[in-house]
């Protein structure tokens, strides 16, 4: 039987078949492609949320007198002098400029409540005589009150009187904001007014060392001076942040532009509103880093956690059991990372509340109850040491360090403080792992490895221990001659 072989009419069908499917997957794949191009652009437009956003965000002005330098006399010149003109009219001047002088300044912020409530930084207002707010559509009207203010997270409540309601924003949830979110920020750069700039968020929970309670957002969206105050809006239109820092060695913007969350704002907005000032949680302790070496010498798997260097008398703290050295791996059922995490933790935590609190202490989990108590800005440390009998024995060399009992005379020669009881460090080995971490002499050894020292002895027979036991690092607890505690940890072999 003889095979069918195809005319060449049949193989230009093929061929045809075969190239409109080739062609129409071709033009799949770039509309694909197109589409994926057209999302990466961002949004199309932020026009119609931006629309209804403008007529609440404001421009804040200022103004600061600022007192003038006593006038300088004119000296006496002989009438008819050469110089009685000259310096007759550079002292008119100089004295002119010594008047007290009012000083302006521009910056942004947001309506909170349709009644007049209005949110900004409170570094745009401080030291401010008079505060001015100008809306978008010309209108402008005087702060009657500072209803709160907060330097330490760098916010400001302001109360204004509208004839009619103001057009209001609310805060939005910055937790759910990812890395790569498109985000808008509204504010008054260079004094120019109103002005829009989009971006994404680069970056969270960034620390820039600007305080004990930094938890940043990051934006690409241009930010410059005076949008300090305004707000970062997601593309719903709900304010997730307050525009107040940037990064930049120019003064305008480098796509670095750091922004208060609202998780953060609107806890303290909320309390100055209700009670004038932020009301935080207070724990009273001191705390300090856990290092590599520090968790080694703990007995720690990893280092993790906050360690508490000292622990207030009658604070919060001493009364649940929490104790120096004790390292702080959870508190109020979130993790505690590191040292910094704590206090933040802590100040969010409504007063009196009695939380659970979990410490590492002598390698072995601890489970406590802390009631929280109220931050006071006055509180200071109180950190006497309970008094020992001093042990009179000779000075020893071990951990890099020359040792010798406490006495009268190294007290004198130190300045230490009459409370402070430990075992005196006289000397210290140069370039010596201790050397480096800035052990000097003077310096009093209170804790080794958590149990307290009077004598030099003890310092040899606890190290000899944990080199029989193969650790590495042997954690001290050190007092200055004022009484300042902090932890280091150094080699067991000095």
């Amino acid at each position: 039987m003889m095979k069918a072989i195809p005319t060449s009419q049949n193989l230009t069908g093929l061929r045809l078949k075969q190239g409109f499917v080739l062609f129409t997957t071709i033009c799949f794949m770039a509309l694909v492609f197109w589409a994926h191009a057209g999302e990466a652009k961002g949004p199309a437009s932020v026009a119609d949320i931006a629309e209804r956003l403008q007529d609440a965000v404001v421009n804040i002005s200022t103004t600061q007198t600022l007192k003038g330098i006593d006038s300088v006399p004119l000296p006496n010149i002989p009438k008819g002098s050469p110089f009685e003109e000259f310096f007759q009219e550079f002292f008119e001047r100089q004295n002119r400029h010594d008047k007290p002088q009012k000083v302006s300044s521009l910056g942004s912020g947001f309506v909170i409540d349709p009644k007049g409530l209005i949110v900004t930084n409170y570094h745009v207002i401080k030291d401010a005589d008079e505060i001015s707010v100008k809306f978008s559509d010309g209108r402008k009207l005087k702060v009657i009150k500072v209803l709160g203010r907060d330097q330490k997270s760098d916010l400001a409540l302001l109360k204004v009187e509208p004839e009619k309601p103001l057009i209001a924003v609310k805060f939005g949830d910055s937790v759910k904001m990812r890395i790569g979110d498109w985000v808008m920020a509204i504010g008054n750069p260079f004094g120019l007014g109103g002005s829009l700039t989009v971006g994404v968020i680069s970056a969270k929970k960034r620390d820039i060392n600007a305080g004990l309670y930094d938890n940043f957002i990051q934006t690409d969206a241009a930010i410059n001076r005076g949008n300090s105050g305004g707000p970062l809006f997601n593309m719903e239109g709900d304010v997730i942040g307050v525009n107040t820092a940037i990064i930049s060695p120019n003064g305008g913007s480098i796509g670095i532009g750091f922004a208060i969350p609202s998780q953060t704002a609107g806890r303290v907005i909320q309390q100055l509103e209700k009670y004038g000032e932020v009301r935080r949680g207070w724990l009273g302790v001191h705390i300090q880093s856990v290092t590599r070496e520090i968790a080694e010498s703990l007995g720690l798997d990893k280092p993790t956690g906050a360690l508490i260097s000292n622990v207030a008398p009658g604070s919060p703290a001493q009364k649940a059991g929490i104790k120096a050295g004790d390292v702080v791996t959870r508190f109020n059922n979130v993790p505690v990372a590191n040292m910094r995490q704590l206090p933040k933790i802590v100040s969010h935590t409504p007063i009196d509340k009695e939380v659970d609190i979990i410490v590492m202490r002598q390698g072995k989990e601890q489970h406590l109850k802390v009631k929280v108590g109220q931050l006071d800005e006055t509180k200071t440390m109180d950190t006497r040491m309970i008094q020992k009998p001093e042990v009179k024995v000779k000075r020893q060399d071990m951990l890099g360090l020359t040792l010798s009992p406490m006495s009268k005379r190294l007290r004198k020669k130190y300045h230490i403080d009459r409370s402070i009881k430990g075992v005196v460090v006289t000397g210290v080995r140069d370039n010596s792992v201790a050397f480096k971490k800035e052990i000097h002499a003077g310096h009093v050894v209170v804790e080794v490895n958590q149990e307290e020292v009077h004598g030099p002895e003890q310092v040899v027979v606890i190290v000899q221990k944990l080199i029989k036991k193969g650790r590495k690092h042997v954690l001290l607890l050190l007092a200055d001659p004022a009484g300042e505690l902090r932890f280091v940890a150094v080699p067991t072999k000095g």
